[in-house]
C-alpha cells in the first residue's frame, strides 16, 4: 500500500473523474501510473537511441524515400 498527498485541485479532479466514470480513485491512479511508466520507458528508449553514436540518423526525406512514400 502507498499513501500520498495530493494538492486539493488534483484531488478534486480525481474525485470528479472517478464519479463520472463510476470507477474507484485507486483504479484511476493505477491506470494513470501504468500509462506514465510505459510512456517514460518509451521516452528513455528514444533518448538512449538518440545518444547512441553507432545508431545512424537519417532525415525525414530519406525515411520517406526508403518507405516508398
Amino acid at each position: 500500500a502507498i499513501s500520498l498527498r495530493l494538492p486539493d485541485e488534483l484531488l478534486e479532479s480525481l474525485e470528479a473523474l472517478a464519479k463520472s466514470v463510476d470507477r474507484p480513485k485507486a483504479q484511476l491512479i493505477r491506470k494513470a501510473l501504468e500509462a506514465y511508466l510505459a510512456e517514460y520507458a518509451d521516452y528513455q528508449l528514444a533518448l538512449d537511441r538518440l545518444r547512441d553514436k553507432d545508431d545512424a540518423m537519417i532525415t525525414g526525406h530519406e525515411l520517406r524515400k526508403r518507405l516508398g512514400l
